[in-house]
């Protein structure tokens, strides 16, 4: 994989990244892969690339999308303004997975909030991903809170 390059996502790339997110049990009931993309989907993206707090990153082998997750940036008043990094929608595709891939893209991940300043990295993970948990605590996080959503 050294000719793995981790970068910022581009439009083009947006059709392989719904893919990926529908690419698991839980990302198969919610997401629609289907081209032509439906269009909140390019509307999130614009928002996304338009707002210097968030950062859509992929892992690109020579023109395919491998990876993806979704960088957040935010400021805080709590611990003396501490700014933290949310990490959400992580996702490697399935035939890659084992590889180390999700490992190396989850330092990138975490390279970049040290560079913003962040003194905090944050991530939800659904319970039903056993694994995924696992694999977040063999990186350091810790299930230190409970997470609560509420759907509108």
């Amino acid at each position: 994989m050294s000719d793995l390059i981790f970068r910022r996502a581009n439009r083009g790339d947006l059709p392989a990244i719904v893919a990926l997110l529908a690419d698991d049990s839980l990302g198969r009931s919610r997401e629609d892969p289907r081209l032509p993309l439906d269009p909140r989907y390019t509307d999130a993206f614009s928002a996304i690339e338009a707002d210097p707090n968030q950062l859509l990153g992929v892992a690109d082998r020579q023109g395919q999308i491998l990876a993806c997750l979704q960088l957040t940036f935010i400021p805080g008043l709590s611990r003396r303004g501490l700014w933290r990094g949310q990490i959400e929608s992580v996702r490697v595709a399935s035939g890659t997975r084992g590889e180390g891939l999700g490992e190396r893209m989850l330092q990138w991940a975490i390279g970049i909030c040290r560079e913003r300043g962040c003194g905090l990295v944050q991530l939800t993970t659904d319970k039903s991903r056993s694994d995924a948990r696992r694999f977040y605590e063999k990186l350091g996080f810790e299930a230190s809170h409970d997470g609560m959503k509420l759907a509108l």
